[in-house]
């Protein structure tokens, strides 16, 4: 088994869990894992498929995924395929004829194709040796991904009644767990759970300013020439922040739901084979991404869920390097998402949902261990992170007292008889020269122009205070009305706190970017591997991911020993491409050398 590991996947020990997947899956019996985005899944399954007789069955949703797994798996000499409707007649024929002939290990499927009544007659006369649900949360109708095809694959345990079957998922809640336990029929399977702290990422939130290009040009400038996700909520804000970074020198698409499916796949192959460095994304891009070397995940808003977001925010730091993501959100978010909801029948599923928009809120607002929050949603119980987060990182946070600012706020909209929007009640405090404030004469009110010294943006955060403690609610039409809390402010029998990064001056930040030094040697090696990849047809990271050159360069290997040594490096993929590495990395050391 360690050898299979190492000779295959480069690896000289197994991960937490793995060996005891494995072990289920090779001694004949049901698994259900939990285990986060970048803990090595596929391995559990891959590795006992090729112990084993007979062909693997994976159901996996998006066709993305399923073909960045099978030119992964090829790109190592394991004989895999895929079945999609991408496919012409004749491909499919000549890999069902493969199949007969036992020359396939794995054969990777979508759940609508495999409940046809045609496949499941194909599936009936192949030699199963086991089948696996990838993304099996999409099983559940408590899930963030309902997938109704998913649902119906409990037929596999009604028609295939001795093959066992391994479902895996990267986040489940109880309700959900148990939920796909049922749907499946799975009998009596191994539950493995693994911690859900990812110690290789840092999560940062902030309360959005503006639309929030500032904030994201300040976070960019570490990511010089790092491959990124910016994830945003409509298909236009996903092509205006792309032109918006492109302009800016970054090499940047959108992706979203409504481009043809050519421009997709272009987007797409161009982000895995690192043509590009950034997609700007709406959640079409959420699923499916294998790519090993994402580096940053950002989020221009506040997601749907925490389901959604865990998941979105796992696909940065695969390969186990360092990675950084970033949440911008405001309470309009939170208002937006409500309003989506609002339109749905009432009922507990929408409840569900609401209570969960509410949770991610309270999540963002948090001033505790954002790694143990998460956890803590998912019935996991795990240490503050110490170092791992915006908040640990910030443990004696300082606290502005707003409650006089708080008190002017509410004052104004008191006196202005609780019928106008905050734009206009800030433009009031501001004194604001606007001809219908002269008209209505405001001008004239005890409040106008007392709060001249607060930007525009700094009394937006008040007001987005008084809204997250109910101190005031928005109308039907977004005016203001103060509740009794509010009252109790405004005659001095409550304070008002804020932590003093959200109403402090922002400073303004400059449209440019740091340009770090390049490590030559770094270069050549991402050089060559994308000469190969493109020669081979496959994403640059299938080749090496990042962590396999980081290491090269740190460790510079000279022999083939030295080079099996390294992360990634399997006696496979060095028979294909370490020699080519070695020689580059010769040459270099060579070029170091000072002559006589």
């Amino acid at each position: 088994m360690l050898n299979l590991l190492k000779d295959y996947f480069g690896h000289d020990s197994f991960r937490k869990l793995q060996k005891e997947a494995i072990d289920r899956i090779l001694s004949g019996g049901d698994l259900l894992m939990i285990l986060p985005t970048g803990g090595g899944k596929s391995v559990c399954y891959q590795l006992p498929s090729l112990m084993m007789r007979g062909v693997t069955i994976v159901i996996s949703p998006l066709l993305a995924l399923m073909h960045d797994q099978v030119s992964t798996l090829k790109s190592m000499d394991i004989p895999a395929e895929m079945i999609s409707s991408l496919q012409e007649f004749e491909e499919i024929k000549e890999i069902q004829k493969r199949l007969f002939r036992r020359e396939i290990k794995l054969l990777y499927v979508s759940p609508e194709r495999l409940t046809t009544p045609y496949f499941l007659d194909i599936l009936s006369r192949l030699d199963i040796n086991f089948f696996v649900i990838d993304e099996a949360h999409c099983v559940s109708e408590w899930g963030h991904e309902f997938r109704e095809d998913y649902r119906k694959l409990g037929i596999l345990k009604e028609r295939f009644p001795n093959i066992p079957i391994s479902a895996f998922t990267a986040t489940a809640t109880e309700s959900v767990k148990q939920d796909i336990i049922t749907a499946l029929k799975l009998n009596e399977p191994l539950i493995l759970k693994g911690k859900l702290f990812r110690e290789n990422l840092k999560i940062s939130v902030r309360e959005r300013r503006g639309d929030g290009r500032g904030q994201l040009l300040e976070f960019l400038k570490s990511q010089k020439e790092l491959s990124g996700i910016v994830y945003t909520l409509s298909r236009r804000k996903s092509e205006v922040i792309a032109e918006f970074l492109r302009d800016r020198g970054y090499r940047a698409k959108a992706f979203h739901a409504r481009l043809d499916s050519q421009e997709k796949k272009r987007v797409y192959q161009d982000f895995i084979d690192d043509k590009i460095d950034i997609v700007v994304a709406t959640i079409a891009f959420g699923m499916g991404i294998d790519k090993s070397n994402i580096r940053f995940v950002v989020h221009l808003s506040m997601p749907k869920t925490i389901e959604n977001y865990y998941q979105e925010i796992g696909r940065a730091g695969r390969d186990g390097l360092d990675s950084q993501t970033l949440l911008l959100f405001s309470i309009e978010d939170k208002f937006l998402q409500h309003k989506f909801v609002d339109e749905l029948e009432d009922g507990v599923y929408k409840q569900s949902i609401l209570a969960k928009i509410d949770r991610i809120y309270s999540y963002c607002e948090s001033d505790s261990c954002r790694h143990k929050d998460i956890a803590i949603y998912f019935d996991d119980m795990i240490d503050e992170c110490i170092d791992k987060c915006d908040n640990c990182l910030s443990k004696d946070i300082k606290r502005a007292d707003i409650t006089k600012e708080a008190q002017m706020m509410l004052s104004a909209i008191y006196r202005t008889s609780q019928q106008y929007g905050v734009t206009h009640i800030i433009d009031i405090l501001r004194g604001s020269k606007k001809r219908v404030i002269f008209d209505r004469k405001e001008n004239e009110l005890s409040v106008y122009g007392i709060g001249k010294r607060f930007s525009k943006e700094q009394w937006r955060s008040v007001s987005h205070k008084l809204l997250e403690i109910e101190a005031i609610y928005q109308g039907e039409h977004k005016e203001l009305i103060l509740t009794q809390k509010g009252a109790e402010i405004l005659r001095g029998k409550e304070s008002v706190t804020i932590p003093q990064d959200r109403i402090k001056k922002p400073k303004r930040v400059k449209l440019s970017q740091n340009i770090q030094e390049d490590n030559p040697l770094l270069n050549r090696l991402r050089e060559l591997r994308r000469e190969i990849a493109t020669a081979s047809k496959i994403p640059p990271y299938v080749v090496f991911s990042d962590r396999t050159l980081y290491e090269l360069l740190q460790k510079l290997p000279k022999t083939k020993d030295e080079m099996l040594e390294i992360y990634g490096v399997g006696r496979i993929k060095y028979e294909k491409y370490g020699e080519q590495f070695l020689e580059i990395i010769k040459e270099f050391l060579d070029e170091k050398i000072p002559k006589a």
